[in-house]
């Protein structure tokens, strides 16, 4: 399975201790270039990202498309990490993108790339035994990393995982 991830799924969970999950899920996940530059400079501000890139499972990959990727930034609005992520996932024909901010998942399912953003991951962990509850995983996303979710996307994952809202 060839999966491509974005900054913020991989920042994230280190962030909250639940790096780990990326590997059990997908055994190997590969980044742009401007991902990796991105985790450097989040390592800097957090030791919690530090080590993300010496993971032997994240692989750096260079997209050929240099083109598309100004095309995505100048054209879309997207960051140069979305833009590289997208074009790498289209030149490898990824099985799956991960991606959260909504303009890039916006262009990438426009492009015809396959898309989990960081609860539908935690929605697959729930789903093969590897968290117990997402709850706990959501509220630290929420609490530890700064991740926003409105409360309807909440309680939406909170049913999607037969978890109680309330």
């Amino acid at each position: 399975m060839i999966v491509v991830s974005d900054t913020s799924p991989l920042s994230n969970l280190a962030i909250i201790g639940y790096l780990s999950l990326l590997q059990q899920i997908y055994e190997r996940v590969l980044i742009p270039p401007s991902v990796a530059e991105e985790l450097a400079r989040g390592g800097e501000d957090d030791d919690r990202i530090v080590g993300v890139l010496s993971l032997d499972w994240i692989e750096v990959r260079q997209p050929t498309n240099l083109q598309q990727i100004t095309t995505l930034e100048n054209d879309n609005n997207l960051d140069r990490g979305e833009a590289e992520a997208i074009v790498l996932a289209l030149e490898l024909g990824a099985d799956e993108l991960l991606i959260d901010e909504r303009l890039g998942r916006r262009e990438a399912m426009r492009l015809g790339l396959s898309i989990t953003g960081l609860l539908g991951v935690l929605l697959i962990a729930k789903r093969r035994g590897l968290v117990v509850a997402i709850r706990p995983v959501m509220d630290d996303l929420i609490n530890q990393a700064g991740f926003r979710v409105s409360n309807q996307l909440y309680a939406e994952v909170l049913l999607a995982a037969n978890e109680n809202f309330s």
